[in-house]
């Protein structure tokens, strides 16, 4: 915790937290005493209309979450929108926040990223979600709950292979942190041979498809150039592959090296 975050807790008419219980340990370590509520995804609307109406009356109001920066992957914009509409100004405070802290230490590529959240619970619906970043470049972000760890990291390998590199961030910043780097296949075997990976607050750092350096004729680069001219790229490395026997992510990997 920053002096500043405290300082604004302290100073705060009301704190919208995601659980007051957890909250309260917090905010009794620090000796605030300012009143807290519950907002989180299933709060209705009476804790919108408290938050804006302490707003509106000239108080201030902090939203805080269990774990690190709020506003990451929990639904906290919606109150962000509501506040803003009603003609009040929200301000950020910087804070921990997993992803990030995680990205500093997998030693993958971070000049790009892309954060993805939690995956979908059910096997169906995740593999799809996998199956979309198939060929993303930028290394990949994702929150995981401990009991499905293991099957979000099976489902990897069999969507992404069993060699692309990834890396567990698990209980960051606390007392049992592990950074654990390793092909997909070998970092599954980890956390299914250790039930201590299969608890606490978990980040998946996922590299990117290695598009490397795709190599065509001159007639087939010429042609798959053109068609791009009209179609979507994916689109257009499907009708080129289909007539020349190539990879479809070769082709549409040397479009993405030509922009």
């Amino acid at each position: 915790m920053g002096q500043r975050a405290v300082q604004v807790l302290r100073d705060a008419d009301l704190i919208a937290a995601e659980d007051t219980r957890h909250s309260a340990r917090l905010l009794q370590h620090f000796g605030i005493e300012s009143p807290a509520i519950p907002y989180h995804e299933h709060s209705g609307e009476r804790a919108p209309a408290r938050i804006v109406n302490t707003l509106r009356d000239g108080g201030t109001v902090a939203l805080i979450s269990d774990a690190g920066t709020p506003l990451i992957s929990d639904p906290g914009y919606r109150l962000v929108r509501e506040v803003q509409a009603a003609g009040h100004k929200v301000v950020a405070i910087p804070g921990p926040c997993a992803a990030i802290a995680a990205l500093s230490v997998c030693g993958l590529p971070t000049d790009r990223f892309r954060f993805e959240g939690f995956l979908p619970a059910k096997a169906g619906a995740r593999a799809q979600r996998l199956q979309d970043l198939v060929d993303e470049a930028a290394s990949l972000v994702f929150y995981e709950a401990p009991h499905r760890v293991a099957d979000a990291l099976h489902a990897m390998v069999g969507v992404f292979g069993p060699e692309r590199e990834a890396v567990l961030v698990r209980e960051i910043t606390k007392t049992f942190e592990t950074v654990h780097r390793a092909p997909l296949a070998e970092l599954h075997g980890f956390v299914v041979s250790d039930a201590n990976q299969q608890k606490g607050e978990i980040v998946l750092v996922v590299a990117g498809r290695d598009q490397g350096d795709v190599s065509l004729d001159a007639d087939t680069a010429r042609l798959l150039e053109r068609i791009a001219e009209e179609l979507p790229g994916k689109k257009a490395a499907a009708i080129v592959a289909e007539h020349t026997g190539l990879r479809k992510r070769d082709l549409y990997d040397y479009l993405l090296g030509q922009k």
